[in-house]
């Protein structure tokens, strides 16, 4: 089977540099146009099930990206939506640096250590992603494609794992707005990462766009 794991389009947020987690923010703009650049890259492309995160951003950009024929077989699952960053969420990075300093170093630095005050940690976010990606793969055949469009912590978490990384690593690799990334396998259990932050839809190859929250 085939895995096409997306994230969302931009959000206003993102562009501000905000902590959103769980706070549902909607596509700005410029997401709204990624995920239509989205969509038409993958207008010809069988897709045999579809999955989102249950946040707006997630879900418009999913429905976008089947285009008006397919949007109906959209599922939504719980468990794929963003870290909770808990006290987080709302702030920017520089008043987040004012109040917790040493926890947003420890995020940035050794982000596996870190538990979100009021929120989860990234074990916690890739025990009920990875269970959300399996619920979402399961019966599926050996050519079928499945599309999953959830967040960029939460894209990294199955990353790291499909990859066989430890979580201290989630930093090493980005995931642009409405990025691509390829997965192939048997099973779950078994993918291979084909390809990776893969935005070529929208960006040019030395553009691509970095969000300052995370």
């Amino acid at each position: 089977m085939r895995i096409l794991l997306a994230r969302h389009g931009e959000t206003p947020w993102n562009a501000e540099g905000r902590y959103q987690g769980q706070i549902d923010i909607p596509l700005s703009p410029v997401g709204e146009a990624q995920a239509a650049a989205l969509g038409e890259r993958l207008r010809d492309l069988p897709i045999a099930r579809a999955v989102a995160s249950p946040l707006s951003r997630a879900m418009n950009t999913a429905r976008r990206a089947l285009g008006e024929s397919r949007a109906d077989m959209l599922g939504i699952d719980e468990d794929l939506q963003e870290i909770a960053h808990g006290e987080w969420e709302g702030l920017l990075a520089s008043e987040i640096h004012d109040k917790d300093p040493a926890r947003l170093r420890a995020w940035r630095e050794e982000p596996d250590t870190v538990l979100m005050p009021g929120g989860e940690s990234l074990r916690q976010v890739l025990d009920r992603s990875w269970r959300g990606l399996s619920r979402a793969a399961e019966g599926l055949g050996e050519q079928d494609t499945l599309l999953v469009v959830a967040h960029d912590a939460v894209n990294r978490v199955i990353l790291c794992k499909v990859l066989g990384i430890p979580l201290s690593r989630l930093w090493t690799f980005r995931q642009a707005p409405t990025t691509i990334n390829l997965l192939e396998g048997a099973d779950v259990d078994s993918l291979e990462v084909v390809r990776l932050n893969d935005c070529a839809h929208h960006t040019p190859f030395f553009g691509e766009a970095r969000h300052r929250a995370l």
